[in-house]
């Protein structure tokens, strides 16, 4: 198996997020903390087996290879 990192397919979230993170200097925006853990990709999502980021801009699954 191996992982696949996709785009929500909500167009809407996407300009959102997308908006929120070009005002925030690429940090998340769902993050206080600005950190390299909190810049987009956070490592929060990184290290998440699978699932939506905390945002929801991002979604990650596994695949059969």
């Amino acid at each position: 198996m191996r992982t696949r990192i996709s785009v929500n397919s909500d167009q809407c979230v996407v300009a959102e997020v997308r908006k929120a993170l070009a005002a925030n200097e690429g940090y998340c925006p769902c993050k206080l903390v600005h950190t390299s853990d909190t810049k987009c990709m956070c490592r929060e999502f990184r290290e998440q087996p699978s699932g939506t980021c905390h945002c929801g801009l991002y979604i990650k699954m596994e695949v059969e290879d």
